[in-house]
């Protein structure tokens, strides 16, 4: 357990701690964090004590208080990392985005784009190897546009056909809520419609579209034709999540493309159908073969997932699905590194996840990616991850998705619609950032509908 007389950034210094003591069987710790002249950090771990001293910045308050977590946090990871003998691939960085430390430190004139790397290491001390995979990301997401009058437009289907072990999303399977489906459909159009007059209203301009879940080719041919021809947005960006292949037919197809749909998401996981069972994946191999193939046919830019840690897996299954997405070479990859979710079947059932050398696994992974040819370009963590690892999404060719980028960076507004979705007002010129969430569960989503679009309507006053 750790104990902390920093109550404004406690819980910043709680997710370091656990990430050393992922079992939750850690050393006791004390720190405390005193100002004078300089900012002072004691950190005591049983019968050892260790004190940092740094000198107290200049600026805003706002900037002060940034610089006290700062160093509450290197300190605690520069005692813990002492006291145990190891260090942690993403240093004393506990956040979801550390790309964005680099980015606003340029933005700020605080460092030029070519000390990132070094930035990262240190003042957060990030591994070489992760600090040098932010820089690549940053140079890759150039033309990155800040304007409060561009938004992103999304809308969430939280169904599937069936749970996999690992997920945690608030979303239902599909026999589950069968007889609610008509009237979610019938209020997500209420809402689209709702907000589409807001868009116009507030002369805001939809940059890309992005439906996601869940799994959006859950639904049938007619029920995804009555959502899409609601979406009439004129944008060279249209993606639907078509995550699990069994779902994917010429006809949905068909309809994809039909309403302009530019790029969707077939997702593997992983190409050992042992390991598909084990994670209550319904779909094969071959039915990845075929969803494929099809979307091929249409011209979609399509995006493949695998995660690496998954039960049962070894090195060599795993570099099995990375050559097979290879010889498949689709628009998009993305890498992930498994996440034990809190709701999740495996953290209830606690599985032997993971294998030997992860993270040298992950490494190999992406350097075979890049060697390939595919470039990353958005990277996220979540808590839980395996390793204290990360996610990373590449492309080829040009083919970024804006919307992973948008979404990812929080740099772009989001309107989002539907159960559980969560919409984003980016306020550019003030730095900062306001969130509105919708209900999560599909019966009190249709109960409060008008709810939910006032709560939108509010979030963009004043646009």
């Amino acid at each position: 357990m750790i104990e902390t007389n920093a109550k404004e950034f406690e819980k910043e210094l709680i997710d370091l701690y656990n990430a050393f003591y992922p079992e939750g069987e850690g050393r006791r710790v004390y720190h405390e964090q005193m100002l004078a002249a300089s900012i002072f950090n004691i950190i005591k771990i049983e019968d050892k004590t260790y004190e940092f001293e740094f000198k107290m910045p200049e600026g805003s308050p706002l900037r002060q208080k940034s610089l006290r977590k700062r160093y509450g946090l290197v300190s605690l990871y520069k005692a813990l990392s002492a006291f145990e003998g190891r260090t942690l691939p993403w240093g004393s960085f506990t956040g979801i985005r550390p790309t964005a430390l680099a980015r606003e430190a340029i933005e700020n004139g605080e460092i030029k784009e070519f000390a990132a790397v070094e930035f990262l290491e240190k003042e957060f001390l990030i591994s070489h190897e992760k600090a040098l995979l932010c820089s690549k990301i940053l140079k890759n997401q150039k033309g990155i546009i800040k304007n409060d009058h561009l938004v992103d437009f999304y809308v969430n289907i939280p169904v599937c056909p069936s749970r996999c072990a690992y997920c945690s999303f608030i979303s239902s399977e599909i026999g589950a809520v069968k007889n609610l489906m008509p009237q979610y459909l019938n209020c997500l159009v209420k809402e689209i419609r709702a907000m589409k007059k807001m868009l116009f209203d507030r002369a805001l301009i939809v940059r890309n579209v992005y439906v996601g879940g869940g799994t959006p080719s859950v639904l049938q041919p007619e029920e995804l034709d009555m959502i899409l021809s609601e979406l009439s947005f004129p944008v060279s960006e249209f993606t639907v999540e078509c995550g699990r292949p069994e779902t994917i037919t010429r006809q949905k197809l068909e309809v994809l493309e039909k309403h302009g749909v530019t790029r969707i998401c077939i997702n593997p996981q992983t190409f050992s159908d042992a390991t598909l069972k084990r994670i209550g994946r319904a779909h094969r191999k071959e039915d990845v073969f075929n969803a494929y193939s099809l979307a091929l046919e249409k011209g979609f830019d399509v995006n493949m997932d695998m995660i690496i840690g998954l039960p049962g897996e070894k090195a060599a299954t795993v570099r099995k699905t990375l050559d097979t997405l290879l010889e498949l070479f689709p628009n998009n990859i993305t890498v992930h590194t498994l996440s034990v979710k809190n709701g999740s079947i495996f953290k209830d059932e606690r599985p032997e996840l993971g294998c030997k050398n992860l993270a040298k696994i992950l490494a190999e992974t992406e350097n075979k990616l890049m060697d390939a040819g595919y470039k990353p370009y958005y990277l996220y963590r979540q808590k839980n991850q395996l390793g204290g690892l990360e996610n990373v999404g590449f492309y080829r060719d040009n083919c970024i998705c804006k919307f992973n980028v948008d979404s990812m960076e929080e740099t772009s507004s989001i309107i989002a619609v539907g159960a559980n979705a969560i919409s984003k007002r980016v306020f550019s010129i003030e730095n900062r950032i306001e969130r509105q969430p919708n209900v999560k569960f599909l019966k009190d989503y249709i109960e409060r509908i008008d709810e939910m679009i006032e709560r939108k309507q509010k979030l963009f006053e004043g646009v």
